[in-house]
């Protein structure tokens, strides 16, 4: 398993099994200017970040623009050998703005 491919697993496990609710009311805020109707956004459903829709075999289409997210990411210092967090952003997307990958639209 590549580096990127673990990546991969701890970003869908985070997406899917996360318990912070930070971020919510920028999600709802930011796809609700975008048209999406409140009903239909559903974070951790169908709302996820570039390389988790990739992971789930949907490519983001050309010329979409997601909402950016607060994230805590987490790393094993090299000189310490300890569990560090930091912050850091992402950007999500709605399934709406996706398509199954490998398709032409």
């Amino acid at each position: 398993m590549t580096t990127q491919d673990i990546e991969t697993a701890e970003a869908m496990h985070r997406a899917e099994h996360g318990e912070s609710m930070a971020n919510y009311p920028a999600i709802f805020e930011g796809f609700e200017n975008m048209g999406i109707p409140t009903a239909d956004i559903r974070p951790r459903e169908n709302i996820f970040t570039y390389r988790v829709w990739r992971a789930k075999g949907r490519q983001v289409m050309k010329g979409q623009h997601g909402i950016k997210v607060v994230t805590i990411k987490r790393y094993t210092d090299k000189k310490t050998g300890k569990e560090v967090s930091r912050p850091g952003g992402a950007t999500v997307f709605h399934i709406s703005q996706t398509q199954e990958a490998g398709t032409d639209e």
